[in-house]
Order: structure tokens, then sequence, then C-alpha cells
């Protein structure tokens, strides 16, 4: 008995033996995790999703009013607190629904904005304008016209009667336009300076070719030298109808008081056209590049670009995600790009790559263009361009839940910023009644950017940017910019 009892001590003991050696074996590190320490140092802490602030918790609840007239004109207004009120008027008329002979009329109607009216001539309308404190502007883009006004919330019916005027009834007299096509003349002379906005249509001259949405906003110098006063008309009466403009309203305004202003005003404007309206249908993007060398200018101005999403694609906010996630940096931010959550924008910043990079995302109707743009020394082009595709095509394959959430948060704050006064408002208001036939509110804009995860990024970069062909457009001293074959072979990772 007492050699039985022993013996269960003594088994007793060994157990114990054994449980310590196995505790102290997982409290010790391996082998192999000690040799990895060495080598490549302690694992970092782990990181932190950034916090993913509810759109409940972020935005007011604004409505947006909208009321259709007789004549298919929609009126919107979005009320809110102030004296100022910026109104309106879009008309779905850029250049992309021009034709080769008429490109550059949308252009060329804007600057006639304000020249003059069969009701009111151009020193009466300037007169106005000053004695009120009013400011009008105007401005094309290849799928809209905007004539706006910011007046005083007591001046909104006469913001709504003076921009009603210039819509139907512009002068357009001969000695007018004349005088106003030497202006565009030298507005061209002076985008040709410009070399970003050079740079950009370029690019679309490109991957649009041949089409209506790859032709300048400005036109080509010959129309802007033989287009006349039967042109212009012949266009108003052709794409200013009731079911192609919007009367947007935005701040110190009421909806009922600008239904009634803008019924009495554009009530004989007809509800739709009569003649056959084309865009030009969708264009068929082809890759391709211009290098326009110049060797004399001090820096090298190029962008890449793809073939992106229409407006009405539901993977649209992935592609404003994306942008943020490239981000985007200029020399006068000094070195604060280096602590940059973009490894893009960092890499820039701390090998001081380049003078400005900033991504892109364009879309239309029917298409779109997503990329990045650059300014470089030419020494410094095959590098950078070099990591600009490196950081494009990652977007396909090493995309993670936190730098998605940290972008939305970007995202959401870049969008707030951009509606910061009722003129920012009401162009918002108004493109979107375009091109979506409804507003699409900040709070259901915000829900849509918190549904999108990593892999759905990662879906949407691999079926627009993986092996897929491009466009460059590039000027200046370009000498060392790579030739578009290797540039090619750079839209995708070989990975087994």
């Amino acid at each position: 008995m007492l050699s039985a009892l022993r013996g269960c001590h003594h088994g007793a003991r060994m157990f114990e033996t054994r449980r310590f050696v196995r505790s102290v074996a997982k409290q010790r590190p391996s082998l192999l995790s000690e040799i990895k320490n060495v080598i490549l140092g302690p694992e970092p802490a782990p990181v932190v999703l950034p916090p993913s602030i509810p759109a409940s918790d972020l935005l007011p609840s604004i409505e947006t009013k909208v009321t259709t007239l007789k004549n298919n004109i929609r009126v919107a207004s979005q009320a809110q607190h102030g004296d100022v009120a910026t109104i309106g008027i879009w008309v779905n008329a850029g250049s992309r629904y021009e034709n080769a002979e008429n490109n550059g009329t949308a252009h060329f109607l804007e600057h006639m904005a304000f020249k003059g009216t069969s009701n009111r001539s151009q020193g009466e309308i300037e007169s106005i304008a000053e004695n009120s404190g009013a400011i009008f502007n105007a401005y094309t883009s290849r799928e809209h016209t905007f004539y706006f006004a910011t007046v005083l919330k007591n001046d909104v019916p006469l913001a709504v009667e003076i921009l009603s005027d210039i819509v139907q009834n512009p002068l357009l007299k001969p000695e007018l336009i004349d005088s106003e096509r030497a202006t565009i003349l030298e507005e061209m002379a002076e985008v040709d300076l410009q070399h970003q906005e050079l740079v950009f249509d370029k690019l679309h001259e490109l991957a649009f070719r041949g089409t209506s949405l790859g032709r300048s906003i400005i036109g080509p110098t010959v129309n802007v030298q033989r287009l006349q006063r039967a042109d212009l008309q012949a266009f108003i009466k052709t794409h200013y109808t009731g079911d192609r403009m919007v009367v947007v309203g935005s701040g110190a305004v009421e909806h009922e008081q600008l239904c009634k202003l803008a019924s009495a005003a554009l009530g004989d404007v007809p509800a739709t056209s009569t003649a056959l309206i084309s865009d030009g249908g969708k264009p068929f993007f082809i890759g391709s590049d211009v290098r326009m060398r110049e060797d004399d200018m001090s820096h090298a101005h190029f962008a890449f670009a793809f073939e992106a999403l229409p407006w009405k694609s539901a993977d649209i906010n992935a592609l404003s995600v994306m942008v943020a996630l490239l981000g985007s940096w200029d020399s006068a931010m000094g070195k604060t790009g280096a602590n940059s959550a973009s490894k893009l924008t960092r890499i820039v910043a701390e090998e001081g790559l380049a003078e400005k990079v900033m991504s892109f995302n364009t879309p239309y109707a029917d298409t779109g263009l997503f990329g990045v743009y650059a300014s470089a020394k030419y020494s410094d082009l095959p590098e950078l361009s070099w990591v600009i595709q490196e950081e494009i095509t990652r977007l396909c394959y090493e995309v993670d839940e936190v730098d998605v959430q940290r972008a939305i948060n970007q995202v959401k704050t870049s969008h707030l910023g951009r509606l910061d006064g009722s003129q920012r408002v009401a162009e918002d208001i108004g493109r979107q009644l375009l091109t979506y036939g409804r507003y699409v509110t900040d709070k259901e804009m915000f829900q849509r950017l918190d549904s999108i995860k990593a892999a759905d990024v990662r879906r949407v970069a691999m079926s627009l940017l993986n092996d897929r062909d491009l466009v460059l457009a590039a000027v200046g001293p370009i000498v060392k910019l790579p030739d578009y074959a290797k540039l090619r072979r750079r839209t995708y990772w070989l990975r087994y």
C-alpha cells in the first residue's frame, strides 16, 4: 500500500513536471519566431480600424423639393439659413451634343450670355448687377451649361427674371459675336499654355477619338472663326427645351415662390425639341498616347487614364474611394505628404519625385476616365511613372479594410467641403437632376459609401485597371517617359 502511494506521488510529480514544461513552452516563442524577430523586428501593434461615422450622426435632414412645370421644366430648391440665395438654370447642352461642324457652339453661347437681350442691353444688365450686388456667371462642361446668379434673398425674383431673359432672348448682334470671337481665340491660346488643361483635353481626344465627347469644349479655331448668329440660334432652339432644363434655388429661397417665378418667366419654353438630338452615343475607348515634346519647359506634365464608369453605375462610389486611396500631393505641401496614408503620395513626397501628383475620376452619362495626373522634372519621369503605375495596379491586389475606411472618411469630408455655400449646392442639385433624374441626398450617398468593403474596391479595380488599355497624354521634356508598350505591360502583376 505504501509503495503504491509512493508510486502515485511519483506519478503526480511527473505530471506536474510535464505540465510545467508545456507551460514554459507556450510562454517562450519558437526558434522560428525568434529568428523572425531578429531579422524583421518585432511585429507591429495591430492597426485600429478608423471609426465609421454614421450618416445620421453627421448630416442634418435638409429637404430638397422638386416640382415639374407644365412644359417639363423641373424646379428644385433647398432652403438654408442666411440671407443669400443662388438661382441657376441648368441646361443639358454641353459640347458632347455638338457635331464636328458646330463644335464650340455651347461655349460660344456662354460667352454671349450677358451681352444683352431683346429686352435689356448689356449695359442695363451690368447696371442691375452693380446696383443690387448680384453676381452673374455661366460656364460650360462637356455635358451641361449652367447660368447662375448669387443675390440677396429679396432679389430672387430679379435673378429669375434676368436669367430667364438671357436664356430665351439673347440678342446675338453680329458685332458682339465678332467681338466675343476674338476673346475666345485669345482664351484658346491661354488654354494651350495651361498645361494641365491641355493634358486633360488631349486625354479625352485620345480616349474617345472621333466622338463628340472627345472634342474640346472651346472647339477648333476654324469653328470659332466661322460660327454665326444663325448657328447659335439653331443650337438654342434645338437644345434649350423644357425637358432639358432645370431651375435651381439654394439658400434663402422659398420653393412655392420659385415655382411661380419660373412658371411665369419660362412658361413659353417648348416642352420638347422637334429636332433629333444626339450625344454621339457611347464612345469606344481607344488605348493610345500623344507626346508633345517641349524640351525648353522646366517640367513635364502627363496623365495616365483608363476607361471608367458612368454616373449611374452602382460602383461609382467605389471609384471615389479609389481616388482617395491614391491621393493627391503638391510640392507646396512640403514634407507633410511623408505622413500620408497613401503610398503613392508618401513616396512622391519623401523622394521629391514630382511637383504635383493628383488622382482623378471623371464620370459621364455613359462612360468615364480614371487615372493620375503629374508634373515633374524630366529626370524623375522613369521612376515617377513606375511608382504611379505600381500604385494604380496595387488597387487590384492589396487593399484592406483599414485603407478603405480611411478613404471613405476622406471622401465624406471632401464631399461636404465641396458643398460649402449656396452656389455649390445649386450646382450639385442641377447636375444630379439632369444626370440621375433625382437628387441623391448626402445621407444616402454616405450610406452607400459605408457599404463599400475592400473586396468591392479590389473587384472594381480588377475589372477596370488590371491588364487594360490606357491612354497617356504628355507635354514638356518627356524624352525619359517610358514608351507605350512598357506602360501597357505595367498594368498587371504576375502573381503565382
